[in-house]
């Protein structure tokens, strides 16, 4: 879909590399700028699945020369991503206003957890802190239990990745019709707090509430995850009453009265405790085959290595392995396109291919800078 898109990724960690693996998942031609004579980033591997579908060229941005090449590369480019502070691109010479000079159409897309402009712009954090200040982090456990550190998913993906993404995409159609670029401010904290306009509108129907464990989706014993005898885990989840209806009489409750209100919270702890008495007779995989199929709103907690052996994924080809390493295929999927998986390149791989490329379209300039 993104065919002749491109894209420049200037090396950072987790959101923004994510985001700029997602677009060349969607055809874009990605130029990662990867630093000089290092090793990956601490904590990546040398060949990240987030690379996948790049193509990679090594520069050190402190050196004149090097400076140059990443300037013609930002005129060539449709949209650039970067993940630093506020501050230190423009130190580098990279910055928002030198860039669009060089590229007027150009979609400057910046990636952080507190924004460009904030009290806390220039203070470090991480995916736990910035979905903690927003609001995102205060439903994620049971309410007599601390939050819980969920997987970087809610803040760093969430709300930070996807909508760097959405934000280069409308960013994108935008200079199509107009000629101009702009520059896209994703914060992880902004966009993990929208996240939470799905729960808030259920505030308008008295659903939720800021006492943990008493709204629809964080205190019933219909929506939550249960340990099995065999250490496994299972999840329930039948908000709608026919939903409901069904789980009781599989689980054989059908008429008993303690479950007959669904929605009445002053109970649930006590059905929650009974459950999880329940749950924990028998192993996952007799709860799986019970409810197999069926419209009862419960699943196994797989791990990817066992979602990718799952029937489900045998029909769909979610989560695959190309070259031994363990990846889910690029979403969505379109009715005229289909993925291939890509190799990650390695660091500086494809450095002499941009150069030449860079030089068909317009030769490099007699002096560096």
């Amino acid at each position: 879909m993104l065919n002749g898109t491109r894209i420049i990724e200037i090396e950072g960690l987790g959101p923004g590399p994510f985001a700029a693996m997602l677009l060349a998942d969607l055809g874009a031609d990605v130029i990662t700028i990867h630093r000089k004579d290092q090793a990956a980033v601490p904590g990546m591997p040398e060949q990240s699945v987030l690379d996948r579908g790049k193509r990679s060229i090594d520069l050190d941005l402190k050196d004149p020369a090097d400076l140059s090449v990443a300037k013609r590369l930002v005129a060539s480019a449709d949209a650039l991503i970067e993940g630093f502070r506020p501050g230190v691109m423009e130190k580098l010479g990279l910055g928002p206003d030198t860039c669009h000079a060089l590229n007027p159409k150009l979609i400057y897309g910046r990636m952080t957890g507190w924004g460009q402009d904030s009290p806390l712009s220039d203070t470090a954090g991480h995916d736990l802190n910035y979905i903690a200040l927003s609001g995102a982090l205060w439903y994620a456990s049971q309410a007599d239990q601390p939050p819980q550190t969920p997987a970087t998913l809610v803040g760093d993906i969430g709300g930070g990745a996807m909508y760097l993404v959405a934000g280069i995409l409308a960013g994108l159609l935008n200079a199509h019709k107009t000629g101009q670029g702009t520059i896209v401010d994703a914060a992880i904290y902004d966009g993990s707090a929208h996240m939470m306009n799905l729960l808030m509108s259920m505030g308008q129907t008295g659903n939720l509430s800021d006492t943990r464990g008493q709204s629809l989706l964080d205190g019933p014993h219909w929506s939550g995850t249960y340990t099995c005898a065999d250490g496994g885990f299972v999840t329930v989840q039948c908000l709608e009453s026919k939903f409901y209806a069904l789980f009781l009489q599989k689980m054989g409750l059908a008429d008993d009265p303690d479950f007959q209100q669904q929605y009445q919270s002053d109970a649930w702890p006590a059905l929650t405790k009974r459950l999880s008495r329940m749950f924990a007779r028998k192993p996952r995989d007799h709860w799986t085959a019970m409810f197999e199929g069926s419209d009862a709103c419960v699943a196994p907690v797989l791990t990817p290595s066992e979602a990718q052996a799952h029937p489900m994924n045998t029909a769909r080809q979610t989560w695959q392995n190309p070259d031994d390493t363990l990846q889910a295929a690029a979403a969505p999927r379109f009715s005229t396109t289909y993925w291939h998986p890509k190799p990650s390149p390695k660091r500086g791989e494809h450095k002499q291919e941009i150069l030449d490329e860079l030089n068909a379209i317009t030769p490099p300039a007699s002096s560096s800078g």
